[in-house]
């Protein structure tokens, strides 16, 4: 059973920082990690996307189809590998976020041999589900990521990072952060981007 799972969607760089540094801190803290899905194109389904996003997000529901395939196969640490080849290409490398990056980023993680769930609506629902999981717990008003802690009675949207933190701030952050998630009563903390 996992002590934390991280509900993401692969097109969002503030999420792929929040995941870089819950990998840290799980590798520092002995912390196992379940990786779902948390899908912007649910989350704004009825509203007008520009179109600079479409094929992003496109792409990215496909990712999350792999995704929850992977999890469905009890292959967790093949998800976190993908998704790792995954923003390692788009959000540190530049690349845009497209089929073709998904797919080399499914192979480069060893997990090539899921490739057809990119392609099987089938998975839709599985997505749906982690995204609408997150969503309850954590929400309204919020995006991704949504961390869940094991046992804790609510998710926590969060944490939005301008970069990610060395080892130390990084634990430090977590131990802010923990007792938060395990709190019933607690709802936001909040300060302007600038």
């Amino acid at each position: 059973m996992a002590d934390v799972t991280f509900h993401f969607d692969p097109v969002c760089p503030w999420t792929w920082r929040a995941s870089r540094w819950l990998a840290n801190v799980a590798e520092a803290r002995g912390l196992a990690v379940e990786w779902r899905s948390f899908s912007l194109a649910v989350l704004n389904e009825g509203k007008e996307i520009p179109e600079a996003y479409r094929a992003p997000m496109a792409a990215s529901a496909r990712a999350l189809r792999l995704v929850e395939a992977l999890h469905a196969g009890g292959r967790g640490e093949g998800a976190a590998a993908f998704y790792a080849e995954l923003g390692a290409r788009v959000h540190e490398g530049g690349a845009p976020l497209t089929d073709e990056v998904v797919a080399e980023a499914a192979r480069a993680a060893g997990v090539g041999d899921a490739v057809s769930a990119l392609d099987d609506p089938s998975w839709d629902a599985a997505v749906r589900a982690a995204h609408d999981r997150a969503f309850s717990s954590a929400g309204p008003d919020i995006g991704s990521p949504v961390i869940i802690l094991e046992g804790a009675e609510r998710g926590l949207h969060g944490p939005i990072l301008s970069e990610i933190p060395g080892e130390k701030d990084g634990v430090a952050l977590w131990d802010a952060v923990e007792p938060l998630l395990r709190s019933p009563i607690f709802f936001e903390v909040k300060r302007g981007r600038g």
